[in-house]
C-alpha cells in the first residue's frame, strides 16, 4: 500500500500561546499560521486570545489588534479595510475570503486563519502572487482597438452593452477564487485560473474592444482554458459575489459556436 506524508520541514506544529491577563469575559481565540523563511523552522500556529469588547468586529480588526498590542512580528497584507483592494485575502475558518469583510461573530469556535492555499508563502499570512499577476497580465486586460478614438469624446457604448460588463469589472484580483480551485492547484503553471479568465471575458464582452478573435485564439488551449471542470469553488469563494464559473462557460460557448 502506498504511503503518503508531508516532508518533515513542512509539517505545521503548535506554536506560542498568548493568553489574556485582564480576565476579559468576551474573549475569542485566534489560531494564526506563522512561518518565517529566515528562521529555518517548521511553520506553526500561534494562538492569541483577544478581548472582543475592545476590538472592532472584523477579523482584520483582530489581526491589527494582535499586531499592535500582542505580537508585532505577525505579518499580513492590508490596505483599504473596505473590501475594495483585495490585499487582505486569507483562508479564514476554512474559506478564502477578505479579512476586512469577514465578521468575527459569523465564525463559531476558534477563528483559524491561514494564508491563501496552494500558493508559495512569503511570510506568515502573505502569499507570493507573482505568478498570479503574471497570468493576469498575459490576457492583456486593457482595451484594444484598431479604430482610432474619437478626437472629441470617449468611445461610447449603449446602455445594454455597458450592462454586459456588470459582474465582470468589479473583480478586485484578491485571488480568493483561483486559490480555491482544484484545477488551479494542480495545473497552476498552465491553467490561467478563474480570476484571469474572468478578466479575459470582461474584455471579450466589451463592445468597444476589437480584438475578440485574437483573444479567443489565445485562450483556445487545452490547459489555459479547458482545465476548468465547472467545480464552481471559485464562485462560492468570491467575496464580491461574482461568478467566474459563468464567465468561463461563456468563453467556452463562444469558442464552440465559432468553430461550428
Amino acid at each position: 500500500m502506498a504511503q503518503f506524508q508531508l516532508p518533515p520541514n513542512s509539517k505545521v506544529q503548535s506554536g506560542k500561546h498568548h493568553p489574556l491577563s485582564n480576565g476579559a469575559k468576551n474573549a475569542r481565540r485566534f489560531v494564526v499560521y506563522r512561518w518565517d523563511p529566515d528562521a529555518g523552522q517548521n511553520p506553526r500556529t500561534d494562538t492569541y486570545e483577544v478581548d472582543l469588547d475592545t476590538c472592532s468586529p472584523m477579523v482584520l480588526d483582530a489581526l491589527i489588534k494582535i499586531k499592535n498590542e500582542m505580537d508585532p512580528t505577525l505579518t499580513f497584507r492590508r490596505s483599504c479595510r473596505e473590501g475594495v483592494c483585495g490585499s487582505c485575502a486569507m483562508n479564514i475558518d476554512g474559506t478564502n475570503t477578505l479579512a476586512c469583510t469577514k465578521a468575527i461573530e459569523d465564525i463559531k469556535g476558534d477563528v483559524r486563519i491561514y494564508p491563501l492555499p496552494h500558493m508559495p508563502v512569503v511570510k506568515d499570512l502573505v502569499p507570493d502572487l507573482t505568478h498570479f499577476y503574471a497570468q493576469y497580465a498575459s490576457v492583456e486586460p486593457w482595451l484594444q482597438a484598431q479604430t482610432a478614438a474619437p478626437p472629441d469624446r470617449e468611445r461610447l457604448q449603449s446602455k445594454e452593452d455597458r450592462a454586459r460588463l456588470d459582474g465582470l469589472y468589479e473583480c478586485i484580483l484578491c485571488a480568493c477564487c483561483s486559490t480555491s480551485c482544484p484545477s488551479y492547484w494542480w495545473n497552476g503553471d498552465r491553467y490561467l485560473g478563474p480570476a484571469s479568465l474572468l478578466q479575459a471575458y470582461r474584455w471579450i464582452a466589451d463592445s468597444r474592444d476589437e480584438f475578440t478573435g485574437e483573444r479567443l485564439d489565445e485562450l483556445a488551449d487545452p490547459f489555459r482554458l479547458y482545465r476548468c471542470h465547472t467545480i464552481m469553488n471559485c464562485t462560492r469563494a468570491c467575496p464580491k459575489g461574482l461568478n467566474p464559473g459563468k464567465a468561463i462557460g461563456e468563453i467556452k460557448q463562444l469558442l464552440a459556436t465559432r468553430t461550428l
